[in-house]
């Protein structure tokens, strides 16, 4: 495996030629990866899916080894590696994994004040077999996120061809339906990632799963995004896909209590 300073991926890799390959973004502080069970859990399922040998123990005990001091990302790429012409995977896979480590802050006025989002144009199909793992081919995140280009846009809501809110292009989506009193994340049994934090809210039972058609988003009491580095951002502004204002929500005391539940998995300061 390459030290997290000196990724290398050769042409040949399927990882870079198919997207046969899956990936993890890891938080980790001061050397402890956070969520970390959470992380392996979902590489682990994601490596049943497409039929690839689990990464070694001490393959992955390097690549965390190799995390700087502070606060930071390590992101782990883990392809089939090289071999066969074609879609057809060799019969004998010797897997790639490669690490990239690099520092990060949060941003803090994101939580605070809240995040202008807007839904997306592009629709999401439904595949699933792939639906909840990480895997490297991204293409319909990369459509989305190129919508737009005002840095006031902090996300873009992601749906199904039936109009089923499923995510934002690199968050998972919660809300507060009105009059109810659990607050919910959309199901992805059918297409999006299940990431980390939300699998850790899940079992702590503060968030459940439940539909929601995205043109119900503005009859939310609350709406928020999060993963397992960014932490939570409160929706305060909902934009249509064409940029035009569609619904806003006053930050309270609602929206606090959630993400600071969200940020005691992650160890963020303001998170008592």
């Amino acid at each position: 495996m390459n030290r997290p300073s000196e990724p290398t991926l050769p042409l040949s890799d399927r990882g870079l030629a198919y997207g046969d390959g899956l990936f993890e973004t890891v938080l980790v502080r001061d050397g402890t990866p956070l969520l970390w069970s959470e992380h392996l859990a979902r590489l682990l399922k994601g490596c049943r899916v497409l039929d690839l040998p689990p990464p070694r123990t001490e393959a992955l005990a390097s690549a965390l080894a190799g995390a700087g001091p502070g606060l930071g990302v390590l992101k782990l790429v883990y392809t089939r590696g090289s071999g066969g012409r074609g879609y057809a995977p060799p019969a004998s896979s010797d897997p790639r994994l490669e690490a990239v480590w690099s520092s990060f802050a949060p941003d803090q006025q994101r939580w605070a004040a809240g995040v202008r989002v807007r839904r997306c144009r592009l629709r999401l199909a439904r595949q699933p077999v792939l639906a909840g793992i990480k895997h490297l081919a991204r293409l319909e995140n990369v459509l989305a996120r190129a919508e737009w280009r005002d840095p006031d846009i902090a996300e873009g809501l992601l749906e199904d061809d039936r109009g089923q809110l499923v995510e934002a292009t690199a968050m998972n989506v919660f809300f507060l339906a009105r009059g109810a009193e659990q607050v919910s994340t959309p199901p992805l049994d059918q297409c999006g990632v299940a990431g980390t934090l939300r699998a850790a809210l899940l079992e702590q039972g503060a968030v459940v799963e439940a539909p929601l058609l995205a043109d119900e988003l503005s009859s939310c009491e609350a709406v928020w995004l999060g993963n397992s580095v960014q932490g939570v951002w409160p929706v305060a502004r909902l934009d249509d896909s064409e940029g035009q204002p569609q619904h806003g929500w006053e930050l309270n005391d609602v929206h606090r209590a959630f993400q600071h539940r969200a940020h005691r998995l992650l160890g963020y300061a303001g998170a008592d």
